[in-house]
């Protein structure tokens, strides 16, 4: 008998789950599937998302997803006929809060760390500097991973070009502000708290006195100001951004790579994998979303003017013809998928004992806006047994009615 392939052994596992892809490929949705499925295990879950949809977070019950926990209500489990033993919390990732909260903990007193917090400079890198986001997906990964509230914790990481940015985010960060051409910078601040020229040669303190004009002067004593501050921090955030990258290369962490069949997201999902691998780590599994899986089937006009019937559809004259071009389409289509998920599966190191798990989620009919729709997928993705799929199948088929 052939084993479905399931992620239900990640689930019960891991402590960390990190969903990890290019932009499109339904990371969010993986992921909330995903706790959800979790859940359903019994285990009290935490979703830390970047910024997911709308529909999704309605579909969960909740108006939108914030930057506090939030936490499913067991009614709309109750309401889909799913029965949700454990837990489900969804966080939205608050970049600027999370940084805040970074400056709390290394600052050494209250003054300080409001200079910091109130610098226009700092305003700025805490909110827009490129990386941040990723850095700070780490740092709160990071701050609740220990947390006893939630047995597992599963990350949408941000959407970056080559989905791995985040990897290096921590030490990336902080040597843009440790860096040459900041102390270059920082030898023109006196401790008496203004700029000062004469300490530089003659281009440099051109370049100063430029900035100054476009910028104001008061701008370039916010940036000598702020990097004076976070020179007292450098030590706690070397340390703690060590401490982030060796958190996720833990036994307890595991990677899931999420791509569509697209040539493009496969070829950056092997390019994460090899990323990994170089780090000493690799995936533990892979999800391809929206996949295309639909034989062509040897019916005769006939057949299909029977099943229409069956389903007490009424047709118009060219349905028939309509209905086996359709089923062609969808056929080619999957050829064409089919194709593209060799060069995955051909990516695979035979010498490796252990083979990353595999799992295909169908091209599912409509977005995924609703719990039992959302559901499905999560019993694709690791299915508690056939009781609680057919619960959830008659629930999905129920929606499809109703809409």
């Amino acid at each position: 008998m052939e084993t479905v392939p399931s992620l239900a052994s990640l689930l019960n596992s891991r402590r960390v789950l990190l969903c990890v892809g290019c932009g499109g490929v339904g990371k969010t949705t993986t992921c909330a599937a995903l706790g959800l499925a979790a859940a359903m295990r019994g285990k009290r879950v935490l979703c830390l998302t970047i910024d997911p949809a709308r529909r999704l977070a309605q579909s969960l019950g909740l108006d939108s997803v914030a930057a506090e926990p939030q936490t499913v209500p067991a009614e709309v489990f109750a309401a889909a006929g799913l029965k949700v033993p454990g837990s489900l919390t969804m966080m939205m990732l608050d970049t600027k809060s999370t940084f805040d909260n970074l400056v709390y903990t290394l600052a050494k007193s209250a003054e300080k760390r409001q200079r910091i917090l109130d610098n226009q400079l700092y305003q700025y890198i805490s909110t827009t500097l490129a990386g941040t986001q990723e850095y700070m997906a780490m740092e709160k990964l990071y701050a609740v991973k220990d947390d006893p509230a939630y047995d597992i914790i599963l990350l949408d990481t941000p959407p970056t070009s080559h989905a791995l940015d985040f990897l290096d985010a921590p030490h990336k960060l902080v040597g843009a502000i440790d860096s040459p051409a900041v102390a270059w910078f920082l030898q023109a601040f006196q401790t008496s708290g203004s700029m000062s020229l004469n300490l530089l040669q003659r281009s440099a303190a051109l370049v100063l006195r430029t900035m100054g004009k476009m910028t104001g002067a008061g701008f370039l004593e916010q940036v000598a100001v702020f990097i004076t501050e976070m020179n007292e921090l450098f030590g706690g955030w070397r340390a703690r951004a060590d401490e982030i990258a060796s958190a996720l290369c833990g036994d307890d962490v595991a990677y899931l790579l999420v791509t569509t069949p697209e040539p493009m997201s496969i070829r950056e999902v092997l390019f994460f994998a090899q990323r990994l691998k170089s780090q000493g780590s690799a995936p533990q599994a892979y999800v391809v979303n929206r996949v295309h899986n639909f034989a062509a089937p040897e019916a005769s006009d006939r057949d299909i003017e029977v099943a229409v019937a069956e389903r007490g559809l009424v047709l118009g004259a060219d349905a028939v013809a309509r209905i086996r071009t359709a089923g062609q389409h969808e056929h080619r289509l999957s050829e064409d998928d089919r194709i593209h998920l060799f060069v995955l599966d051909e990516a695979f190191d035979d010498s490796v004992a252990v083979q990353p798990t595999v799992v295909r989620v169908p091209d599912f009919p409509g977005d995924i806006h609703d719990i039992a729709r959302l559901a499905w997928v999560s019993q694709v993705l690791a299915p508690l047994g056939p009781a609680a799929h057919g619960a959830v199948l008659a629930s999905q088929t129920a929606g499809d009615v109703s809409s």
